[in-house]
């Protein structure tokens, strides 16, 4: 896990700073609002005793202050509001490709940033970490602006590693962070072999799983020769865009690999939203918060 905090490049400063103001901006009361609702507390506490009424539970009778005072009072709880959210940033190369409307790594950066905001503005703590094959930075949760403003700092810090290894994210979590929360995992899930940790994950934690999806990811442009390449791997092909076989098989198999994360997702109870490049993420996520909201909560 890397601790060490090189200075920011000026450019990367830039970019945090904009992504700061940008997402403090959009972060209203009513973003706000929305994710408060969506993001409950996992329980209850208590919160003071009141004189029976009729139609109370007597299960909540306070036998002890209603022998004291020789009348029945019942316990009142409210739900437990402060939470912990993770944040799961995928930093991988396949993420910083030049989309159409962008790198899908600035709309990961600027969904981060906006979720971290809101639980900010919400009194929740807020951790994160991110990774590529390897673990990038980890920041524990915590509450307060400042650390807000820390944890988008860091998410403009460049990456070391190459591949994705989402299952090692998955697993290193496990470990630092024992307490239930808020798992929310930003990533293009082009990763292998990341089914069981998920399945923990989700065991002990809520988890959400943003997928971040381009135009290009399921329509390969008519455009005729194009020399294509792995950004994780490297490996590069010559293909004929102008084949209709060639874009019908690549068709297939960008619907083939969503079928397959629907159903993983949906086997293992995790929500899953998808935000495209070309579609603003704070109108994104605040529909998927209405659309939680309305579901029973597991």
């Amino acid at each position: 896990m890397n601790s060490a905090r090189s200075p920011l490049k000026p450019s990367s400063a830039m970019a945090a700073r904009r992504l700061r103001i940008l997402s403090s901006r959009r972060v209203s009361s009513l973003f706000a609002g929305e994710y408060r609702s969506a993001f409950r507390g996992r329980g209850i506490e208590f919160e003071e005793v009141r004189e029976y009424q009729p139609g109370d539970d007597i299960r909540a009778i306070d036998w002890n202050v209603t022998a004291r005072s020789g009348r029945p009072f019942v316990k009142q709880f409210v739900e437990e509001r402060e939470m912990t959210v993770m944040l799961l940033l995928d930093q991988s190369p396949s993420l910083d490709y030049l989309a159409p409307r962008g790198a899908k790594s600035r709309v990961a950066a600027e969904i981060c940033a906006l979720l971290a905001f809101a639980a900010v503005r919400s009194n929740d703590r807020v951790g994160l970490l991110t990774f590529s094959d390897r673990i990038e930075r980890y920041l524990p949760p915590a509450k307060g602006p400042r650390h807000a403003q820390r944890l988008i700092a860091e998410m403009q810090r460049p990456p070391e590693g190459s591949g994705t290894d989402l299952a090692g994210a998955l697993n290193t979590l496990e470990r630092v962070q024992r307490r239930a929360s808020i798992l929310i995992i930003i990533s293009d899930f082009l990763a292998a072999d990341f089914r069981l940790p998920l399945i923990a994950a989700a065991r002990r934690h809520d988890v959400v799983a943003v997928s971040l999806t381009d135009l290009l990811d399921g329509q390969l442009p008519e455009v005729g020769l194009v020399r294509v390449a792995d950004p994780e791997t490297g490996h590069r092909r010559l293909i004929d865009s102008r084949d209709a076989r060639v874009r019908a098989a690549y068709h297939r198999h960008a619907s083939a690999r969503q079928a397959e994360l629907d159903q993983l997702f949906a086997a293992t109870g995790v929500e899953h939203v998808r935000i495209a490049t070309d579609t603003p993420p704070v109108h994104a996520l605040t529909s998927f918060f209405r659309g939680r909201q309305r579901r029973p909560r597991r």
